[in-house]
């Protein structure tokens, strides 16, 4: 996305409704996710897995508040792409930029609440069967 979001960027470069910094932020964000996916699966699952009780509970801390960091990171991606709905002038490029936007977007809602409403209560109540 980040190739698609500089290419939309250059190729309309002359129009006001193109996406701003997108590619930039786009970077910045497959950062972040990276990041936070490798925490999980290098240190919280471990820990999960073996059984870690109350040792579990400052790793879970740290996803929730990189959780809401991703948050904002979406609601800066919809600033950027006013709410990923594309302009009227648009070429299929773009379009396909905010469809695909909006798939990363409902993919990691659904990471969080997975994470937060489910795995991580279960987690604090030593009720996770990860083995």
């Amino acid at each position: 996305m980040v190739a698609l979001a500089r290419k939309v960027e250059q190729v309309h470069a002359a129009k006001p409704s193109r996406p701003i910094g997108l590619a930039e932020h786009l970077e910045r964000v497959h950062a972040a996710v990276e990041n936070h996916l490798d925490k999980e699966e290098n240190i919280l699952f471990p820990l999960l897995r073996s059984g870690a009780g109350a040792g579990v509970l400052m790793p879970i801390q740290v996803m929730m508040q990189e959780h809401e960091d991703h948050g904002e990171n979406l609601r800066r991606t919809r600033a950027l792409t006013r709410d990923l709905v594309a302009p009227e002038e648009a070429c299929p490029s773009w379009r396909e930029l905010y469809r695909r936007l909006a798939r990363l977007e409902a993919d990691l809602f659904e990471h969080i609440h997975l994470e937060n409403y489910v795995l991580f209560p279960r987690a604090a109540e030593g009720k996770v069967g990860l083995r």
